[in-house]
């Protein structure tokens, strides 16, 4: 069940499996993986992350050895107790005792989209052994209830708690670079981007004329793009469009056919194609919501 995160080394004090409660995402593209484990007896959770992981204890009954690359901590962590480990860390964690964790693992790609299309573009998350966010709790308990209850609420439920997990992340656990690191976009630039695409939304948009309005070469402006975006600029363009065609899917005065002429797709098929790859359901039952 855990193979959706294969960078996750999970094994309790007999060298076993720990019990899984509840491991996976609904279909679609929200970028978030939860994971909730019971380990009898004692446990061990190590990864070096190439996602975001945001791990929170269960109960405060088990003795833990932390550590974050090299910084360490023991403790007795009480319920809710959330570590915050950004992709690319090194980390670890040791219980003495029976204990539970609930680990929500986010694609950075996804991750950089929320910041760019939000106010806090270029936000980084912060690096914590432990800490407090009880809204942010609830949400990873509800995220692995509705897994675990095989997402009985439907994909468009989770998509949604899943874009809330990110924006209170980006809130309340990121801090800002006061300029764009070397090699990244800056927000004016994005801007000017955005414009463009929602401007031109019904015509064919080539990757040449956003790197000409970013002052880049193609090939450098699609490498600098996806760093700074978290996707290339052939999803983002899609991602817009998308936007866009939801809009005026829930407006209800337009067809599909209609709707992905105005939007840039080549017909309604492929218009739903991309609704249900990105959000999991049709376009009826976006539609209807």
């Amino acid at each position: 069940m855990f193979q959706q995160v294969s960078e996750l080394r999970l094994t309790q004090a007999d060298g076993s499996l720990p019990t899984a409660l509840a491991a996976g995402s609904a279909p679609g593209e929200s970028g978030v993986f939860v994971f909730g484990v019971r380990f009898d007896g004692g446990g061990h959770i190590s990864a070096t992350a190439q996602l975001h992981h945001i791990c929170f204890h269960m109960f405060a009954s088990a003795q833990f050895d932390c550590r974050i690359a090299d910084r360490v901590l023991s403790h007795t962590p009480s319920r809710g107790c959330v570590a915050i480990c950004p992709s690319g860390a090194d980390y670890t964690a040791d219980s003495e005792g029976t204990a539970e964790a609930i680990i929500v693992a986010i694609e950075p790609g996804q991750f950089a989209l929320a910041a760019a299309e939000g106010a806090a573009f270029g936000a980084a998350l912060i690096e914590r052994l432990a800490g407090y966010d009880q809204a942010l709790f609830d949400l990873a308990r509800s995220l692995a209830t509705e897994c675990a209850g095989g997402y009985r609420n439907g994909p468009l439920c989770w998509n949604g708690m899943a874009s809330t997990f990110i924006d209170a992340l980006l809130v309340r656990h990121t801090s800002r670079f006061k300029a764009p690191p070397r090699g990244r976009l800056d927000e004016q630039v994005l801007g000017r981007l955005r414009d463009y695409v929602v401007a031109h939304m019904d015509e064919s948009i080539e990757a040449g004329a956003l790197a000409r309005i970013a002052g880049r070469s193609t090939f450098h402006f699609t490498r600098v793009f996806a760093r700074s975006v978290g996707m290339t600029p052939y999803r983002y363009v899609v991602h817009l469009r998308l936007q866009r065609a939801l809009e005026l899917m829930r407006d209800g005065r337009h067809g599909l056919a209609d709707i992905a002429a105005a939007t840039g797709f080549a017909d309604q098929s492929h218009l739903s194609r991309w609704v249900r790859r990105v959000h999991g359901v049709s376009p009826t039952e976006l539609r209807a919501r």
